[in-house]
């Protein structure tokens, strides 16, 4: 008897090598990209997998209709738009994709923090604006400098990797112990907060790191440093982050995540309309919207052309792995 092939939906577009090797590997694939969550639970139930990247929260709710689900594909690097406890006690593999976009993570940090130094951002408007102001956007090197890395997996160690053509002490952070390698050398809180110039924070989003970066934590920095996050932006507390540019504690930010983004990282503003949200701006963002020392980006880290099919190709080889 010829068993039927595991049915994949899948609910966010992706780059046509995930479909096309789900097919390959002889899983039947459905999408639907546009139906509401509570149209998709009422189909969940027909599907083995299930592949996103983050438009809607994957709760409990949902999960538990989901009774034929063995598997769930994030094209992304992290999982906490799912209920990994509900899925894990319920043996459903669940898999990431962090190998496939860590190198564009790693250089867009070190193009922030390029551009930051340089002043860039603030230079290249004047210029445009018809000023030449040579004097006023003189940058710093960043040679000399120790470059702290909280959070040292996948994300941390591809920055750590770009800093090797830089003369730079590289020091990390990690709640796990042993991560060190021969980029990054691992410190105690104490040590990186006595030692960095330069902060980047690769963090996953847990209980553990919302609003780590409060004006405590900054505080706690013997220098005044520049600050990157990549990561996830409700690590930081925006009005803390402010008050801390405006006293000179953190010398410039270049932000590619927000403490406002929605939960599916799609739009800016957690429950507001993209029509209405300008007229919502908290007054925190209002001012890293205005200062010349903020670098800002909608959170594309991790979004480059090669990364699209990295990330990809990571879910179909994970799947093969588990499943074939």
């Amino acid at each position: 008897m010829k068993l039927m092939p595991m049915k994949v939906l899948h609910i966010d577009t992706n780059h046509p090598i995930l479909i096309q090797g789900l097919s390959e590997l002889g899983f039947q694939n459905d999408e639907d990209y546009s139906s509401s969550k509570e149209e998709v639970e009422k189909k969940i139930h027909k599907y083995d997998g299930l592949i996103l990247r983050s438009r809607f929260a994957i709760d409990s709710s949902f999960l538990e209709k989901a009774t034929r689900l063995k598997f769930i594909g994030r094209v992304g690097a992290g999982l906490e738009n799912i209920d990994e406890d509900f899925a894990k006690a319920n043996d459903i593999y669940l898999a990431a994709a962090p190998e496939g976009n860590q190198n564009a993570v790693g250089e867009h940090t070190l193009g922030m923090l390029l551009a930051l130094l340089n002043k860039f951002n603030k230079a290249d408007r004047e210029v445009r604006s018809g000023i030449w102001d040579r004097e006023g956007n003189r940058g710093n090197e960043l040679d000399g400098k120790t470059i702290g890395i909280i959070g040292y997996g996948h994300m941390g160690k591809a920055f750590a990797k770009k800093l090797r053509g830089f003369d730079v002490e590289v020091i990390c952070y990690d709640i796990k112990g042993g991560v060190e390698d021969e980029n990054a050398r691992q410190v105690g809180i104490m040590e990186l907060h006595q030692k960095a110039d330069v902060l980047s924070l690769h963090v996953p989003q847990t209980p553990l790191t919302i609003k780590m970066v409060d004006l405590g934590f900054i505080n706690k920095f013997h220098k005044p440093f520049w600050f990157i996050n990549t990561a996830r932006g409700k690590s930081v507390v925006t009005e803390d982050l402010v008050k801390a540019l405006k006293s000179g504690k953190v010398l410039g930010a270049g932000l590619d995540v927000l403490e406002y983004e929605k939960t599916s990282f799609e739009n800016m503003f957690q429950g507001s309309n993209s029509s209405n949200a300008k007229e919502k701006l908290p007054e925190a963002f209002e001012y890293l919207l205005q200062a010349d020392n903020v670098l800002l980006t909608p959170h594309i880290a991790g979004w480059t052309i090669e990364s699209k099919e990295k990330l990809a190709q990571t879910l179909v080889d994970k799947i093969k792995a588990k499943f074939c």
